[in-house]
């Protein structure tokens, strides 16, 4: 089975890759373990994040430091044995994080997430998937008047990035959601983020594009990508049935298990893991929520979806092979509950998802600097369903020669050298 490129991982980010090259000419075989979409892909909050033109940095404050060091908090939680095992990479992470340098992440990364509505919004006419998406954005949800007014106040130094944002009071944001209006919390106000679209379904997102990708002449095949290996200048890898699949490039979009390829070819780029937890709540009876609501200091987004409402997590750093455990989930199911009064868990036990990150808060897009035809675009850390597309598109792009759309040399792989 020969084409013109390999595509390793079946989530948003390879499926995306996968469909551009296919448009452009290429002949694609997509390989995973399991089905598209089924693995970090299922477990997000549903949001094409427009809005989020800042990327998710380490606190620099130190009251904030202080405050998770206690490692109670329901937004960032902590294993201190792993802790200690990524401190190096977590000590680049907060150096990147200074302003300077968040300031020039942002500006790296802006094209991609202006492009990310538009190149989502392509896909999912062309897939036939408009049921699955909701262009009513999403709302922050303040629960005091000192956050509200902080947030108010940082809108200004978001005008740059021209987005369509409206400040709501207590009441026009029960006018607007009004289960929020059943909780037994003291809610200040909200923002109404207007520019992002929301997923109920991020799953069945990949899996549309996936079909597309079927209809439009791809391939995909079973197999593991730990298997690939460059043969003279032909990258091979066996599928699950037994053939052997070649071609003159491969993409590794594997997401956190990228290093199974990379590490193997001896790069030695700095990815770790953010873990987040989901589970699924029967929608609150006479007043169902229409919006994905975020609380920003709990740090956890309510997300109508297909299976219910789904409560995600913020960030836990721990082994990636550690157990789902529901300790941040159950602290952030506290504060939810007084948000909205949800109904019964729908799962047992919580998912558990992998979040591929960088220490400077920006994904790998490139060719590898010592292997023809191997090519990277992993590490989009929060942001993979957001990116998937506008990624795969500038990867695309410069691996068939054309003028890419937005600058890829922050994205060099060689930048960690």
């Amino acid at each position: 089975m020969k084409s013109d490129v390999l595509v390793l991982g079946a989530g948003i980010v390879g499926v995306s890759a996968a469909l551009h090259l296919l448009e452009r000419g290429r002949s694609v075989t997509l390989i995973d373990r399991q089905g598209p979409g089924e693995g970090t892909s299922y477990g997000n909050a549903g949001l094409i994040e427009r809005a989020s033109v800042i990327p998710y940095a380490f606190p620099r404050d130190w009251r904030a430091l202080a405050k998770y060091a206690l490692n109670r908090s329901s937004d960032v939680r902590y294993s201190p044995l792993h802790i200690l095992r990524i401190a190096p990479w977590l000590f680049r992470y907060w150096l990147n994080s200074a302003p300077t340098r968040l300031e020039q992440a942002a500006q790296d990364i802006l094209p991609l997430i202006e492009a990310s509505v538009a190149e989502h919004d392509r896909l999912v006419a062309r897939a036939g998937a408009g049921n699955l998406v909701s262009a009513n954005g999403f709302i922050t949800a303040f629960r005091s008047e000192e956050h509200f007014s902080q947030a108010q106040a940082e809108l200004e130094e978001l005008s740059r990035f021209n987005l369509d944002t409206r400040i709501l009071s207590r009441a026009e944001l029960f006018a607007l959601e009004p289960a929020l209006a059943h909780g037994t919390a003291s809610i200040a106000g909200g923002l109404h983020w207007l520019d992002p679209k929301t997923v109920y379904d991020p799953e069945g997102l990949v899996k549309a594009y996936h079909a597309l990708f079927l209809k439009e002449g791809g391939r995909f095949v079973q197999g593991d990508a730990a298997t690939l290996r460059q043969e003279g200048e032909t990258w091979v890898l066996d599928a699950s049935d037994g053939d052997r699949l070649s071609a003159s490039q491969a993409v590794v979009a594997l997401g956190p298990q990228s290093g199974l390829v990379f590490r193997k070819f001896g790069y030695r780029l700095p990815l770790e893991v953010k873990r987040g937890h989901h589970r699924h709540y029967r929608q609150p009876d006479g007043a169902p929520l229409g919006h994905s609501i975020l609380d920003e200091q709990a740090g956890f987004v309510l997300a109508p979806m297909r299976q219910g409402i789904r409560l995600t997590t913020g960030v836990e750093f721990a082994s990636p092979d550690a157990p789902a455990n529901s300790i941040q989930l159950a602290r952030a199911e506290a504060v939810a509950r007084q948000l909205l009064p949800l109904g019964a868990p729908l799962e047992q036990t919580p998912w558990l998802g992998l979040r591929p990150a960088l220490p400077d808060m920006k994904p790998v897009i490139g060719e590898a600097p010592r292997h023809k035809g191997l090519w990277f675009d992993f590490g989009h850390a929060h942001h993979g369903l957001t990116l998937g597309p506008a990624s795969g598109r500038l990867l695309a792009e410069m691996m068939t020669g054309a003028v890419p759309f937005a600058d890829p040399k922050p994205f060099r792989p060689e930048r960690f050298n």
